[in-house]
């Protein structure tokens, strides 16, 4: 079981039920999926850079990624339905706990001029996306190895059914929400 994980079950969940009101621990809020998404949209002119990402993209999640294809034809961007445009993970059960952990842990702290995570990022069913500008961010990753430093998408699915309830449960698993300043409002 993945240290995050074992934690969620012995010590958060309990909490959540207390924060929340609830005492059926099926009516908690958990998380079900995470999927990591990489579009390289140069991918069209050279196959190298989709190959590249595909490789920091097993390395980074520990399974194999899913290649996705365009789904409509673009001329302006030389696009044609059916090339292959990106890749993308869905990680459940262990590795999604275990990718989050080092999410958290190893990843955000690396990122350059990071004051927090948008706390305003959800889609309104209580699933939360973030947008990393480099693979690079995370240790596994060689950067003397790198030829094209690619961004990712990163969705956590919930189980949650409002936001506030979903931001409840990412709060208590770790993620590092930006606090409004202070100062802000004044002009």
């Amino acid at each position: 079981m993945a240290r995050l994980q074992e934690r969620f079950a012995k010590d958060i969940q309990p909490r959540l039920g207390g924060l929340l009101g609830r005492k059926n621990p099926h009516a908690i809020p958990r998380l079900t999926k995470i999927v990591v998404n990489m579009g390289v949209g140069k991918a069209s002119q050279d196959r190298k850079l989709l190959e590249e990402a595909n490789g920091h993209l097993t390395t980074i999640t520990g399974q194999k990624p899913l290649v996705t294809k365009a789904k409509k034809a673009i001329s302006a961007f030389r696009l044609r339905e059916g090339m292959e445009i990106g890749c993308k993970v869905t990680l459940r059960g262990r590795r999604m706990y275990e990718f989050l952990d080092r999410l958290i842990s190893l990843a955000l702290p690396r990122v350059r001029d990071f004051r927090g995570l948008n706390p305003k990022a959800f889609d309104g069913k209580g699933n939360y996306s973030l947008g990393l500008s480099e693979q690079l961010v995370f240790p596994e990753i060689d950067a003397d190895k790198v030829n094209h430093v690619q961004g990712m998408h990163i969705s956590l699915v919930t189980t949650a059914e409002t936001d506030d309830e979903a931001r409840v449960l990412l709060k208590e698993l770790g993620l590092p929400f930006a606090t409004p300043e202070a100062g802000k409002g004044k002009k």
